[in-house]
């Protein structure tokens, strides 16, 4: 397995279209809901394109075979009172690739490169209940809040959000 930072989704493009649509079809609360839009998950990745080439969005990759098999990134906050601070989102990984530590990993790189940039903390939502809840927790994450009905949830369903952040010493 390679991890490594790609500044581009060129070269990456279906790869990253099929982790969407796989994970969003398995249940991940991720912005998008069932049945999946090919156009409106077209459009995302050209927006997370264009966030790489401003500066504003870094996009981590975990690749096997030459295939992108999880991903993450980390959105940097561009206002004057924020630039210390990261959000981190949509973690996900390939259903068939899930218990082999690919999520820990990509949030270490992502970590670990978010410090040597300047970023001394890390936020991030995630639905209540969900699994990814005690991978945050199991990494150092420390739950801030909870909002309930906060989003749609794949299965048309509201379901309330919690918070969590991370201080990168």
């Amino acid at each position: 397995m390679e991890y490594k930072e790609i500044s581009s989704i060129a070269g990456y493009e279906i790869d990253l279209r099929e982790l969407l649509i796989d994970s969003v079809e398995d249940g991940a609360s991720i912005g998008f809901v069932l049945p999946i839009d090919s156009a409106e998950v077209d459009d995302y990745w050209l927006s997370v394109e264009a966030d790489l080439r401003e500066g504003e969005r870094r996009l981590y990759v975990a690749i096997e075979q030459q295939h992108v098999v999880g991903a993450v990134q980390l959105s940097l906050c561009s206002k004057a009172n924020g630039q210390h601070r990261g959000e981190v989102e949509k973690l996900m990984v390939k259903t068939q690739q899930r218990g082999k530590g690919i999520s820990k990993q990509l949030m270490s790189m992502m970590e670990h490169a978010a410090k040597e940039q300047g970023v001394s903390l890390l936020v991030l939502d995630t639905r209540k209940g969900d699994v990814a809840s005690s991978l945050y927790q199991s990494i150092g994450y420390q739950q801030a809040g909870e909002i309930p009905q906060f989003a749609l949830s794949s299965n048309g369903t509201l379901d309330g959000t919690i918070y969590f952040y991370k201080l990168l010493g």
